[in-house]
């Protein structure tokens, strides 16, 4: 615990931060997140923080040394997408038991089950995730994985982020430790070159690296690894000879790109491939980064030449909804990078962005949103239910771009609404993600039931016709019989 304790506030003092920075020694050691409320987890764990992060490696297997409960709560809670292995997608745990921690069974069952996946699965690595209840009781896990990988030969690899050390943000930097500990630069590849980047903090949701990717291999840039959407396991033990990185989202790994600079010489830029303009000035930095470090400088040349062609092609199709879209007012409920990359995205082509929100972004997020949308009076920093319902139901949006938990708010406005967080169905990255963003917009605030939806009932809207009509004989008699049992009952037990 202490050397968990230890890596913690290593975490906290985190140098590439520009928000860690300005704060005094007292306030840094807080981090950046608010406490977790004991037996909440609201907003995820740092166990559920380390679990998204890793999860997507697609070829290990993820072992949950933890009762049943952790693992099922924890499993698939993102959209990534595979290209090849399905390991990843097999829940693996060690189902801890009350006896098993009375009688102190925890360790030579963990031990257990790593020797059972070794035999039955073969994958080239385990990963071992300590949860709140095997903290607590003192469990080694890493002497078990130490043990576990010299007797089967593979690495097993502890990930130290029980849920109680804090939030899922917290998780997300503790999972990038455990790569750097254990995993970046334990395999040495026979094919190095200068055009080989990483990509850090990109979780190809509903394979949105898939649209980035060929762009990139058109270019000869080879990915070395992508962590973690989409990785192998192989891949990111060789990410120590990248020669550049790009960081998509600094508020889950910006320390893993900072040290692997400091270790490696590998220089980083974050950006983003959300939007034409984004994708494009992603494309050039990427290139020059390349040239810093000794590619030949013609890739520059290239870049441009693909932009050009790109771009083009991305604003003849955008071109047919800018008249259906132009004016439109979007509201944005997100965080993080897509608080400011998909605003810029969608001021592109005409929208009015009538607000959006920063919960989880970073200051640089922040100061982004303000240069695009030129107004304070549009950022919040979280909208009440309430709030939200009322500005939908007065019409100052004409569509919500937010996650699932916020859906239900729209539906009851009578608002149109489109997922843009993890859960979503359809891929918004790069040129082509731009234009099926735009094409969703279009088919969610065009769609015919809200015209109806949005009428009277028809019960509202009938005369009362049936009043005036006279009752007919057997209607008078029943309305007199109802009459006389409710006074009846009303004589017998009293009036309500």
């Amino acid at each position: 615990m202490s050397l968990l304790r230890a890596k913690i506030q290593d975490v906290f003092n985190e140098p590439a931060c520009e928000e860690n920075r300005g704060k005094d020694a007292k306030a840094r050691k807080k981090g950046c997140s608010k406490p977790l409320t004991p037996g909440a987890a609201a907003g995820g764990c740092a166990f559920d923080g380390a679990k998204i992060v890793l999860q997507p490696i697609t070829d290990v297997a993820h072992l949950i040394h933890a009762p049943l409960a952790c693992e099922g709560n924890s499993w698939d809670n993102r959209g990534a997408a595979s290209s090849g292995p399905t390991l990843w997608r097999t829940s693996f745990t060690t189902d801890l038991t009350e006896l098993d921690v009375v009688m102190g069974q925890g360790e030579r069952k963990l031990f257990k089950a790593i020797r059972e996946i070794k035999e039955g699965y073969g994958p080239p690595a385990i990963f071992v995730y300590p949860t709140c209840v095997t903290a607590l009781i003192g469990e080694d896990i890493e002497a078990v994985c130490k043990r576990a990988a010299e007797k089967f030969g593979l690495p097993v690899v502890p990930v130290n982020a029980p849920g109680f050390v804090g939030s899922k943000n917290l998780g997300n930097k503790l999972a990038g430790e455990a790569l750097l500990e254990h995993v970046i630069g334990t395999v040495e590849p026979d094919d190095a070159g200068p055009y080989d980047i990483n990509i850090l903090g990109e979780f190809n949701l509903s394979g949105e690296f898939w649209l980035v990717k060929p762009l990139l291999d058109r270019l000869g840039i080879r990915v070395r690894a992508c962590i973690p959407g989409d990785a192998r396991y192989f891949d990111i033990a060789c990410a120590h000879r990248a020669r550049a990185a790009m960081m998509v989202c600094s508020t889950a790994l910006i320390n893993l790109a900072r040290k692997m600079e400091q270790r490696w010489d590998i220089p980083f830029f974050e950006g983003s491939f959300y939007g034409i303009t984004d994708t494009s000035e992603a494309l050039r930095q990427i290139s020059q980064l390349l040239v810093k470090k000794g590619a030949d400088p013609e890739i520059l040349g290239r870049t441009e030449a693909l932009i050009a062609d790109e771009e083009a092609i991305a604003w003849k199709k955008l071109a047919a909804y800018r008249p259906r879209l132009e004016g439109k007012r979007v509201l944005l409920n997100t965080g993080g990078v897509k608080s400011w990359s998909v605003v810029h995205a969608l001021m592109e082509i005409g929208i009015e962005i009538v607000g959006t929100s920063v919960k989880k972004s970073t200051v640089e997020d922040k100061e982004r949103i303000k240069q695009i949308l030129k107004d304070d009076n549009h950022i919040f920093e979280q909208m009440a239910p309430r709030e939200l319902y009322a500005m939908l139901s007065e019409r100052k949006a004409d569509i919500l771009l937010s996650g699932g938990r916020t859906q239900f708010i729209a539906l009851k406005a009578k608002t149109p609404w489109l997922d843009i967080n993890q859960e979503r169905q359809h891929p918004y990255a790069g040129y082509d993600g731009m234009v099926e963003l735009v094409r969703q917009i279009d088919l969610a605030i065009h769609n015919p039931i809200w015209c109806q939806v949005r009428e009277p009932a028809p019960w509202d809207c009938q005369p009362a016709v049936r009043e005036q009509l006279p009752r007919t004989k057997s209607e008078t008699a029943t309305l007199h019989a109802v009459q006389e049992f409710a006074s009846t009952m009303a004589d017998d037990f009293g009036e309500c």
